[in-house]
């Protein structure tokens, strides 16, 4: 089976304007309450900005590690975007869009996931990251699109809760 390098994973959530959406993804300290695999984001005081940089703390079983990251889009209502990495090597793009329905009635919540690992240091954060995160390249694209759907459903649950 060919490497995938790139997943996309879609929700629809009825009642919510796209600026409330991009409030709840673009305040990085609670990614934990999305994630499944995110458990805390080290970040300084919001609003986030492109440029900002964060830690990412992430754990998955017995499994946990760090990552580095860096806000590479921020426009409020429409996109949010950044890259992680680990010892100054690229590992991931994550990304988030975030479409209204013509009718206003809601809005479409995309996220994203395309593998950075290409190049020099590929094999060495593809190395780290069956070591630390317990997660082969074969495995990611299996163990992202179930994170992704998890964190999409919570922050649709979330956005239920407050209408």
């Amino acid at each position: 089976m060919a490497r995938q390098w790139s997943l996309e994973e879609s929700i629809r959530v009825e009642g919510a304007d796209p600026a409330a959406l991009y409030a709840l993804v673009a305040d990085l300290r609670k990614m934990g309450r999305w994630s499944p695999e995110c458990r805390r984001v080290l970040v300084a005081a919001p609003p986030v900005r492109t440029g900002t940089r964060f830690v990412g703390l992430n754990r998955r079983g017995p499994f946990v590690w760090f990552t580095t990251g860096r806000v590479t889009t921020a426009r409020p209502g429409e996109a949010f975007v950044f890259d992680v990495g680990v010892f100054g090597l690229p590992i991931a793009r994550w990304g988030y869009r975030f479409e209204a329905d013509a009718d206003g009635t809601g809005t479409l919540v995309t996220e994203s996931w395309q593998d950075l690992r290409t190049g020099r240091g590929s094999k060495l954060t593809t190395l780290l990251g069956t070591v630390f995160a317990g997660t082969s390249p074969e495995r990611r694209i299996a163990v992202n699109r179930h994170g992704m759907r998890t964190t999409l459903a919570r922050i649709a649950e979330t956005t239920a809760r407050r209408a």
